[in-house]
C-alpha cells in the first residue's frame, strides 16, 4: 500500500497549531510593547482631542505668480515647523494642502493666539556677526567674555572636521587666511564645536576692506550692554521655553542673544551684533555637490546687488579678527542655524558654505537662506476650534457607531452561520485587538493620529473584514453541498476561498493607496486606516481563521454536522455522501464450455 504524498498543503493541514501560535506570540509581543512604550492608547488627533486648525493661503508679490511652487511651499513647511516646535508643541501637524494653502494643526494645552502669530509671518533671516558664544545648560563653565569663546553651529548644517578648520581654500584656489587663532581658550576648544563651517568665495578676486573697523562685542550704552550680558548670562538653551523667547524684541539693528545647535546636537549661547544682511538680499541658494575641490555637499549663496556690497563689507572686517569674532550667524527667526567662520573679504555677490555636509544637511541649509528671500506671505483663511468636549462627543459617536455595527455584523453571522459565528467572532476580536495595539503604538513612533475620518475608516474594515470570513465559509458550505464530508470540505474550499480574499483586499488596499497619496490633511487618516485593517484582514484570516476552522473540523458538533453548527448537510441541500463504487470481480480464467461457445 503507497502512502499519500506529503506536500505543503497536507503539512500546514495537520498542523494549524503553528499558525495559532505565531499569531498568538505577535499579539503578546505587541502588547507587551505598547505597555513598556507607556503609550497604552492611540493618539488622538485635532478633531477629537481639541485644539486650534489654521487655514493658510500662500500669497506672492507682484509679479511673482511663480513663486508659489512646490519647493517654496516645502520649505515655508519646514520652518513653520520649526517655529510651532518652538512653542513645546510635540504633536503639531503642518503640511501643505493643494498647491496653495497649508494646514496646521495645534493640539490643546497650546497658546492659540501665540501660535499664530508665529505661523502667520513670514520668516526673519539675517546675517548677523558673533560677538561671544558658549556652551549652554548643565556643561556650561561660565560666561566667557568675547575673545575667550570659539564657535558652534546648528547640527543639521554643520559636521565637525579638521580639513574644514585647516585647509579651508578659496575656490579659486588660492589658500584662505583668516583661520580661527590658536589663543581660543581651552575652554572653548573643548566645550565649542570641533570646527567652524567654512565660507569660501565663489571665483572672484579676493579683496580686504579698507575699513579697518571690527564689530565691537560692547553694546552701545552703558544700560543696554549690562542688559544684554544679563540676559546672556542667565540664558538655558536647553530649555526650550527660554529658546522661543531668546531674542524677543531686538530690532534688526540692535544687537541680541540667541540660541543653536552644535556637531554634537548641544546647545550653544550666542551674542550677536546688528544684522549686516538681510535675508531678502538672498537672490539664491541651493546646495550642490562640489568635485572640484574635494569639499563634498555645499552650499552656495547669490546675493542682490546691494546684498553684495553689505556682504563684501562685513566679511571684509570679520577676516581681520580671531574667533570666534571671524563667525557670522546665519540667524532664522533668532535661532542660529549655522555660523561659519571667514578668512578673507567676498566680494564676487557669491559665496559657499562648506562643513562635511551630506545632503540632507547642505539641502536643509539652503532652503533655509532661501526661505528668507521668498517672495512669499501666508494669510489666514480659516482659523477653527475645536473644544476637547465637542472632540470628546464626536469620538463617542464614532464609537457608538462602530458598536452598532458590530453588533449588527455579529446578529447577522449568528442567525446565519451558527456554530460558525464563534470562528468568525473570535477573529473579529484578535482584528480589533492587533488594530488597537498598532494604533497605539505608531502614535509614538511615526506621529499616527487617531482623527474622526480614521475611526470611519475602522468601522468601514470591519465589513470588509467580515467579507472575508463569509467568502470562506460559503466555499466550505458549498463542498458540503457537494456530498463532502467537513474535514476535506475545509481543505478543498481553501485555496479557492484564498483567491477571492486575496484579489478582494488587493482592490481594498490599492484604493486606500491612492487615496492616501492624492488627498491631504484629515481624509488620510481615513485612507491609512482603511489600508492597515486591509493589511491586517489577512493576516488574522491567514493565521487565525483558516487555522481555528481546520481545528473546529475535528470537533464533533461540526464534523457530525449538529444543526446548530451552521454546517447541517440537511439544511444545506447536500447531495448524497459521495461514494466509491466498486466493479464486479470477474470468475477466474477456466476451460470454456463447448455449447457456451
Amino acid at each position: 500500500m503507497v502512502a499519500p504524498k506529503k506536500g505543503k498543503n497536507a503539512s500546514a493541514q495537520s498542523k494549524p497549531g503553528r499558525s495559532l501560535a505565531l499569531i498568538l506570540i505577535a499579539i503578546v509581543a505587541l502588547t507587551g510593547g505598547m505597555f513598556a512604550s507607556g503609550h497604552t492608547t492611540p493618539r488622538l488627533g485635532i478633531d477629537l482631542a481639541g485644539g486650534t486648525s489654521i487655514t493658510l493661503r500662500a500669497v506672492p508679490e507682484a509679479g511673482q505668480e511663480s513663486a508659489i511652487n512646490k519647493t517654496n511651499m516645502d520649505t515655508a513647511v519646514e520652518i513653520m515647523n520649526r517655529r510651532v516646535n518652538g512653542l513645546g508643541v510635540s504633536e503639531a501637524e503642518v503640511q501643505t494642502q493643494g498647491d496653495r494653502n497649508i494646514i496646521v494643526n495645534i493640539p490643546k494645552g497650546t497658546n492659540s493666539k501665540e501660535a499664530r502669530q508665529q505661523v502667520g509671518t513670514t520668516a526673519k533671516l539675517y546675517f548677523r556677526p558673533v560677538l561671544a558664544t558658549e556652551l549652554s545648560g548643565a556643561n556650561a563653565t561660565g560666561t566667557p567674555s568675547a575673545s575667550e569663546t570659539g564657535g558652534a553651529s546648528d547640527k543639521a548644517t554643520d559636521k565637525a572636521t579638521d580639513k574644514a578648520t585647516d585647509k579651508d581654500k578659496a575656490t579659486d584656489g588660492d589658500k584662505a587666511s583668516g583661520t580661527p587663532s590658536d589663543s581660543a581658550s581651552a575652554s572653548a576648544t573643548t566645550q565649542g564645536r570641533a570646527a567652524s563651517d567654512a565660507l569660501k568665495a565663489d571665483p572672484s578676486p579676493s579683496a580686504t576692506s579698507s575699513d579697518g573697523a571690527s564689530p565691537s562685542p560692547s553694546a552701545s550704552g552703558d544700560d543696554s550692554a549690562a542688559k544684554l550680558q544679563q540676559q546672556y548670562a542667565v540664558l538655558d538653551c536647553t530649555d526650550e521655553n527660554a529658546r522661543a523667547k531668546a531674542g524677543d524684541g531686538a530690532k534688526p539693528s540692535e544687537q541680541t542673544v540667541a540660541c543653536g545647535q552644535n556637531s554634537q546636537g548641544q546647545w550653544q549661547k550666542y551674542i550677536l551684533g546688528a544684522a549686516a544682511v538681510d535675508g531678502t538680499e538672498v537672490d539664491e541658494a541651493e546646495a550642490v555637490y562640489n568635485t572640484q575641490s574635494g569639499a563634498g555637499w555645499t552650499v552656495t549663496m547669490k546675493f542682490t546687488d546691494e546684498g553684495s556690497k553689505k556682504f563684501a563689507d562685513i566679511t571684509g572686517k570679520l577676516a581681520k579678527n580671531q574667533s570666534p569674532q571671524n563667525q557670522f550667524a546665519i540667524v532664522l527667526d533668532n535661532e542660529v542655524v549655522s555660523d561659519p567662520y571667514v578668512s578673507q573679504a567676498l566680494t564676487g555677490g557669491s559665496a559657499e558654505i562648506s562643513g562635511s555636509f551630506d545632503q540632507e544637511e547642505a539641502q536643509s541649509l539652503a532652503n533655509m537662506l532661501s526661505y528668507g528671500a521668498l517672495p512669499l506671505t501666508f494669510k489666514e483663511d480659516s482659523v477653527t476650534t475645536v473644544t476637547a468636549a465637542l472632540g470628546g462627543e464626536q469620538l463617542k459617536a464614532g464609537l457608538i457607531a462602530g458598536a452598532i455595527g458590530l453588533a449588527l455584523v455579529v446578529l447577522y453571522l449568528l442567525f446565519y452561520y451558527r456554530g460558525l459565528s464563534f470562528i468568525a467572532v473570535c477573529s473579529l476580536l484578535v482584528s480589533a485587538g492587533l488594530t488597537y495595539v498598532i494604533m497605539a503604538l505608531l502614535g509614538p513612533t511615526i506621529g499616527f493620529a487617531l482623527n474622526l475620518p480614521a475611526v470611519c475608516g475602522a468601522i468601514v474594515a470591519i465589513g470588509i473584514t467580515a467579507d472575508s470570513f463569509i467568502v470562506y465559509f460559503e466555499r466550505v458550505r458549498d463542498e458540503i453541498r457537494e456530498g463532502r464530508t467537513l474535514r476535506p470540505a475545509v481543505e478543498r474550499a481553501w485555496p479557492r476561498a484564498r483567491r477571492t480574499i486575496l484579489v478582494s483586499d488587493f482592490v481594498s488596499f490599492l484604493a486606500a493607496a491612492v487615496l492616501f497619496v492624492v488627498t491631504v490633511g484629515k481624509v488620510q487618516g481615513f485612507a491609512f486606516t482603511l489600508g492597515l485593517t486591509t493589511l491586517l484582514d489577512v493576516v488574522v484570516v491567514f493565521l487565525f481563521t483558516k487555522p481555528l476552522l481546520t481545528l473546529m473540523a475535528r470537533r464533533k458538533f461540526f464534523a457530525s454536522g449538529h444543526k446548530w453548527s451552521g454546517l447541517d448537510p440537511k439544511a444545506l441541500g447536500a447531495k448524497p455522501p459521495l461514494r466509491r463504487t466498486r466493479r464486479p470481480s470477474r470468475p477466474a480464467a477456466g476451460p470454456v464450455d463447448p455449447k457456451e461457445a
